[in-house]
């Protein structure tokens, strides 16, 4: 791919994989994916030495028997050139194709070389590329032209490599396969080719409205897409136009933000969803319970919304960590069990809806959501902990069926230790207060990272002792018992509403939501901020907010905990232009008592 020497691939590099994901320093792709992927692609072109464990050698060999592979250039309807990778299978024998447009990331269709072959072991033609745009300049997995963010240019940019798949493979079917941006593109191609040749898709750590995913509830999620605009391989001013490059920096400033909207609804999957719907593409998802780029809520209204075949798998974890191992070069002996099953999964629903395999995706419900936590796990060297038995899985008709219930939760002013409590009665006329403005140790968790933990069996540890009081406010029930081991069983998404007051004209609520144990510690279930602005300082305003869904199972013994503060790394919070810290008050007013709706399943 460059001057450097090809990497040499040994089991460790498989294992630093298996057991850490796919992210490494920063926000950036791990260095062992890109090395794993740079030496199959060595191996595959035929340079001598390439160093491979076993079973990649055995793969790329095989791969090579009975395909051939290439690294065409397609050029777009605009003439844009397109950087791909391709497989072509040999015989005559019709095959159906799988095009996988590549991730936000700086490497393009690179990391996930070992998806690729894969495929093609399974009985696919391959074609992966590069949206425009993407990639380090000077990479050969590097598309020309700026990023259009799954705009009008990428969906004709699908429609220009079906067209290439059609003349070179004469593909039986045609599916598309993506994670994160390519899971979107997937969906909007599929939606918008013209002559709606796409009939399966598969998107990974998806989302459903790019507009609500990154803007919500008033609150912008800054932290998200300054990873994003500096994970595309290049600066700003060279990976988007001029229009584009507006747009983020309206974003990124809080500014013309109808118009930012406007143009992430045309760029949302759940925008076309009664295309998608007209044109029956069966349709598999995947999402996290703590995603930091795409919540799961903008994810579960698409799904709910589509009536055509589908499937929607509910993981641990944060963004790409379910997935990512098993597509960049998951072998023999996985760390723990249970970590083959989202790629697995994913390939038996094109298999079934592409080959035509008599497998058991007929019989799949709709939804199988992994509850949070609920692995069980032994310590290992060096602190951490490794899964022994992987989390419970669930399986629904639709999301809307996992809640079979509600329950109130009053707040209540403070009590002899300061905070307030969890009450089952409404208690109206009280007020608290909290300095806004200073990060505390309550966090929904770091941007991709935490949540890659939590995946291998890592949840962040919390002190709900040690959050800081003077800058946020916490409630919390009593000890919960239950009829068995759980006290509650979380499914769907909680809501919050709260009167609050802000010593400015505008206020941003972090709502958490915390699992704490008889020792004080805790795990965060979920969270949602609102940004209200436009308030007359010092007056009353009541919210209300619905938090991200959550499958979740509160140990009996354990109590539930509320907090909330002014402001969290991942958000654009209110006062962020102030040289000082801004006081909001939290009440609760009569006829609208301040209250957390819990849902239960």
């Amino acid at each position: 791919m460059t001057s450097d020497q090809t990497p040499s691939v040994t089991e460790a590099t498989l294992t630093d994989i298996a057991t850490h994901g796919i992210w490494g320093p920063g926000h950036s792709i791990s260095p062992a994916v890109v090395d794993v992927s740079r030496a199959l692609l060595a191996s595959l072109q035929g340079e001598e030495g390439v160093e491979l464990p076993p079973e990649l050698s055995e793969l790329v060999a095989e791969v090579r028997r009975i395909g051939t592979t290439g690294l065409p250039r397609i050029t777009a309807s605009d003439g844009i050139r397109l950087s791909a990778f391709s497989i072509k299978l040999k015989g005559d024998a019709p095959r159906p194709v799988v095009i996988v447009p590549a991730g936000w990331n700086p490497y393009g269709w690179l990391p996930f070389l070992h998806a690729y072959l894969k495929l093609a072991q399974r009985g696919y033609h391959v074609l992966a590329y590069s949206p425009r745009g993407i990639g380090i300049k000077g990479w050969p997995s590097t598309s020309e032209g700026f990023v259009d963010v799954a705009g009008p240019n990428d969906w004709a940019d699908g429609s220009s490599v079906i067209d290439y798949a059609q003349e070179s493979f004469e593909p039986s079917r045609v599916g598309f396969l993506g994670e994160s941006y390519g899971s979107g593109i997937s969906q909007l191609v599929a939606a918008h080719d013209p002559a709606a040749r796409v009939d399966a898709v598969v998107a990974l750590s998806t989302w459903g409205n790019l507009a609500t995913s990154l803007y919500d509830n008033g609150t912008r999620h800054l932290e998200a897409v300054q990873a994003l605009i500096a994970f595309t391989g290049g600066p700003l001013e060279e990976k988007f136009d001029d229009g584009a490059q507006q747009l983020l920096k309206d974003f990124l400033s809080g500014r013309n933000l109808d118009e930012v909207v406007a143009w992430g609804t045309e760029r949302s999957p759940e925008t076309y969803v009664d295309q998608t719907n007209a044109r029956g593409i069966p349709t598999f998802f995947s999402n996290t319970w703590h995603e930091t780029l795409f919540p799961v809520n903008p994810v579960l209204d698409l799904f709910e919304r589509l009536t055509v075949p589908k499937r929607l798998n509910l993981w641990i974890g944060d963004h790409g960590a379910p997935e990512g191992p098993g597509l960049a070069g998951l072998v023999l002996g996985v760390p723990f069990p249970g970590l083959a099953e989202p790629t697995r999964e994913a390939y038996e629903w094109l298999d079934h809806h592409l080959l035509g395999v008599a497998n058991d995706v007929p019989d799949w419900q709709p939804v199988k959501s992994q509850s949070m936590f609920t692995y069980e796990t032994a310590a290992v060297p060096g602190g951490t902990r490794r899964i022994t038995v992987p989390a419970r899985r669930e399986t629904y008709a639709s999301w809307d069926e996992a809640t079979t219930g509600r329950e109130t939760w009053y707040l209540t002013g403070a009590g002899a230790t300061a905070d307030g409590s969890l009450t089952d009665k409404p208690a109206a006329g009280w007020s608290r207060e909290f300095q806004a403005g200073a990060l505390t140790s309550s966090l929904a968790g770091e941007l991709l990272k935490a949540g890659q933990r939590e995946w291998f069996g890592n949840p962040d540890p919390y002190k709900l002792a040690e959050f800081e009081r003077d800058h946020l406010l916490v409630w919390s029930t009593d000890p919960l018992t239950g009829p068995g081991e759980v006290a509650r069983r979380i499914r769907g998404a909680a809501g919050v509403r709260l009167t609050v007051r802000s010593s400015v004209d505008a206020a941003t609520v972090i709502a958490y939501l915390y699992d704490v144990a008889p020792d004080g510690t805790a795990r965060i279930i979920t969270h949602e901020p609102y940004t209200a602005t436009g308030l007359t300082p010092n007056t009353d305003t009541t919210l209300a907010w619905r938090l991200q869904a959550a499958s979740y199972d509160l140990p009996a013994g354990h109590r539930l905990a509320l907090v909330v503060n002014g402001r969290d790394p991942l958000y654009s919070y209110a006062g962020s232009d102030l040289p000082a810290l801004t006081t909001t008050t939290v009440g609760s007013a009569t006829g609208s008592e301040a209250r957390l709706e819990l849902p239960l399943g």
